[in-house]
């Protein structure tokens, strides 16, 4: 009998830590690479650099951002590294996801933009790396 009661008190008390622990879908992912263009060109110490992390299932709908980083140049050129956390636990496993970059000019005029899709497979790694993306000039 006294060995049942130390088995259940024993089972008890391990339960809080269990619940502590985390599974690898609640473990965060870090989605990492770098962006660059082809263009010869210096960027203004003032451009505005973004990297989005969206949900594009849905066809007809905006995109979803999931995660975004957005940083101001100041003088450095390309290519720029970036890092993006995102939880896994809203993540749909039957949805698509994608990376998309932009750069734009103080006032908001695009210069360089992604124009390929850029898919992201959360497999359950926990770091990604999308390697190099390469933007193009707007005109």
């Amino acid at each position: 009998m006294v060995r049942i009661v130390r088995a259940i008190a024993l089972s008890f008390a391990t339960l809080p830590l269990a619940a502590c622990m985390t599974t690898p879908a609640e473990q965060p992912v870090t989605v990492t690479g770098q962006i660059t263009y082809r263009e010869r060109i210096a960027l203004p110490p003032t451009a505005q650099v973004e990297i989005t992390l969206a949900d594009v299932s849905l066809m007809d709908a905006p995109a979803k951002t999931i995660a975004q980083q957005r940083f101001t140049a100041d003088g450095r050129q390309v290519p720029f590294a970036f890092s993006l956390t995102v939880d896994q636990r809203p993540l749909d496993p039957r949805h698509s996801y994608a990376v998309s970059a932009r750069i734009t000019d103080a006032s908001g005029r695009l210069m360089f933009i992604t124009d390929t899709r850029n898919s992201v497979a959360f497999d359950g790694r926990r770091a990604i790396d999308m390697g190099m993306l390469v933007l193009v000039k707007t005109n």
